[in-house]
């Protein structure tokens, strides 16, 4: 008994030791977990504040790349139209080469050419001189006169002897290749048979002198009108200008119509290059008298 107290009073103190030194450990082990515990929630913080500046970053890069992006498709399609303008700006100076060398061209010809131009154009005012002569003749010996209107109005003075304003006149139409007499005073046998040889034989000059010939005939008689057509013979073989009919003719089929003259109208006598607008042209010309529009010529001289 007193050997087993002994030996518990001798491991007591052993024990209490123990014991202190346990929980002097244990303390010291609180202590630190405690540190590290605050030291881990500092490091929490911290990488809470990391992350927010991290998807900040982000968000700033994503917008930059967006704008370096927009920046970068704006440089490609700059690039694209420069030099889709340096291809235009290259046609064009191509385009203005062709049009210089064309241009020189033209010039070269037009050089060539205006010697002849120049000699036409006087022999044009010449054959213009001797038409304008040739229809004052008419109105002044003849007293013939042309008119335009719904058809193309002839008009005779000169006819009577005794009254030489006395006026004579037809209207004759020309439509659809056909010519129909719309008046005639004074009136006239046989105008019928004219026509029909008119619209056969297309010779509106003949037909006119025909006409003429018939208003003679009418106002003096056949046989009067032989002996005044002698004496009229003799005046115009003495007083007409010294104009020949081919002045009046074209040189070629293309130009029928570019040596047509154009008479006076019967309201204005004093213009004597004023003429009737369609008919004239085929009265005074022994050529076709299917057109009757007004010489380009005499629209040029006006």
């Amino acid at each position: 008994m007193e050997s087993g107290r002994l030996n518990c009073d001798t491991e007591i103190p052993v024990l209490q030791h123990k014991i202190d030194v346990f929980s002097s450990s244990y303390r010291e082990s609180l202590e630190s977990l405690r540190a590290r515990s605050q030291e881990t929630a500092q490091y929490q913080a911290k990488l809470e504040d990391t992350k927010a500046k991290l998807r900040e970053a982000e968000a700033d890069l994503v917008k930059a790349l967006g704008v370096k992006t927009r920046k970068e498709a704006k440089r490609m399609a700059l690039m694209d139209a420069i030099a889709s303008a340096k291809t235009r700006v290259e046609d064009l100076k191509s385009s203005v080469q062709k049009q210089i060398s064309k241009n020189n061209e033209y010039a070269a010809i037009l050089y060539q050419q205006s010697p002849a131009s120049e000699e036409t154009m006087n022999g044009s005012t010449e054959r213009k001189d001797e038409i304008l002569a040739a229809i004052s003749w008419y109105n002044t010996v003849l007293g013939f006169h042309v008119e335009g209107g719904r058809g193309v109005k002839f008009t005779f003075k000169n006819i009577d002897p005794s009254n030489p304003n006395e006026e004579c006149f037809f209207t004759i139409r020309h439509e659809n290749d056909t010519y129909t007499l719309l008046n005639c005073e004074p009136s006239l046998k046989g105008m019928e048979e004219l026509i029909r040889e008119l619209n056969k034989t297309n010779g509106l000059f003949k037909y006119v002198r025909v006409m003429r010939r018939k208003f003679q005939e009418a106002v003096h008689g056949s046989v009067a009108s032989l002996n005044f057509e002698h004496q009229e013979s003799a005046i115009i073989s003495t007083s007409a200008p010294d104009l020949s009919i081919s002045s009046f003719r074209s040189d070629s089929p293309t130009k029928k119509n570019e040596n047509q003259v154009q008479p006076t109208k019967v309201e204005r006598p004093s213009k004597k290059q004023s003429l009737g607008r369609r008919a004239i042209s085929a009265a005074l010309s022994p050529g076709s008298a299917s057109s009757v529009r007004q010489s380009p010529r005499l629209r040029a001289r006006k």
